[in-house]
């Protein structure tokens, strides 16, 4: 094997996952998001040259998967119907007994894509506000600015207010 494929394949191996889960919070559909990954995979293979540093694979990774799921919306807008939060992916069996846990996944399922995107970077991913605007191509401030606009609305979803995320201006 040589070093390009042990490299990818460590990446596959690393971030497959990761990028599956992050692939599924942007489409909302299995088979899709496993459409995504691949082809994240494959444009991975294709252009693996072009990582210098492999501390920023991961972010490489998820900003080649956020510009495969663009291209699929340029060619047809699949049906974001409601996400059956029982199909999600969940290593931690406990998690789903936690109704904690569920209300906040369901809170941030209502929130709009503009929100939710960066906010799932951040608690997540972990990832910094600086480096969800480079992901996001957007200016530093108007990411801090959607992630204090996600957690009000998740603070008031959490606290009781039972209006849909969606209806709010």
């Amino acid at each position: 094997m040589t070093s390009a494929e042990t490299r990818f394949e460590s990446m596959v191996h690393a971030y497959s996952s990761d990028l599956f889960r992050y692939a599924y919070w942007l489409c909302k559909s299995r088979q899709l998001a496993e459409d995504l990954v691949q082809e994240t995979f494959l444009r991975a293979w294709r252009f693996l040259d072009s990582l210098k540093d492999e501390g920023k694979a991961k972010s490489w990774l998820i900003t080649t998967l956020r510009r495969e799921h663009a291209r699929h919306y340029e060619k047809a807008r699949p049906d974001l119907s409601k996400v059956d939060l029982d199909t999600l992916p969940d290593t931690d069996v406990q998690s789903r007994s936690d109704n904690d846990t569920m209300a906040v996944r369901e809170a941030i399922g209502q929130l709009e894509d503009s929100y939710r995107e960066p906010l799932v970077l951040q608690v997540l991913w972990g990832y910094s506000g600086e480096e969800i605007a480079d992901m996001l191509d957007m200016p530093r401030a108007t990411v801090n600015t959607r992630l204090f606009r996600a957690r009000q609305q998740l603070r008031k979803v959490l606290g009781g207010d039972s209006e849909p995320l969606s209806h709010r201006s």
